[in-house]
């Protein structure tokens, strides 16, 4: 069976061909038209109310997504609080170097400085100095409790 007609009979054929085919397409369209009718009229009388609907989800999955996406409001204030624990820890070392700083410039600088190192860390005196040196705490005993969990 041949769909379109052969070249030699021409665009006439072709014409003829499609007034024949023209009123079953007509039915077919019209049973379609027909068969969707209904969902074409419900859609029509709701449409506001699925509009509305449609707004109301793609508002809600872009508040969901604006507090718990990557980059959402819980994640930033995670982020936030870490950077105030950061930046407190940075001030903190800054304290505590500008502190090594001065003590380092007492030490190459102020004789009484030096002096204290040498007498508390090398345990230097001078001459005709006595040095006392207290006896390191001794640790705690063991209580009668503690070796008995043992």
């Amino acid at each position: 069976m041949r769909i379109l007609p052969r070249p030699e009979e021409g665009l006439r054929a072709v014409i003829d061909q499609a007034r024949g085919q023209a009123p079953r397409a007509e039915a077919v369209a019209a049973r379609w038209v027909e068969s969707t009718r209904p969902v074409w009229t419900w859609f029509a009388r709701e449409w506001r109310r699925l509009g509305t609907l449609a707004a109301i989800l793609l508002i809600a999955g872009i508040l969901v997504h604006a507090l718990y996406g990557a980059n959402g409001m819980v994640i930033y204030r995670q982020k936030r609080a870490e950077m105030k624990a950061l930046q407190s820890e940075v001030e903190r070392l800054q304290k505590e170097n500008g502190r090594y700083v001065g003590q380092i410039r007492s030490l190459k600088s102020d004789p009484a400085a030096i002096e204290k190192e040498a007498r508390e860390q090398l345990r230097y005196a001078r001459p005709g100095e006595i040095v006392l040196v207290a006896p390191d705490t001794p640790q705690k005993a063991a209580t009668s409790r503690a070796k008995n969990e043992k």
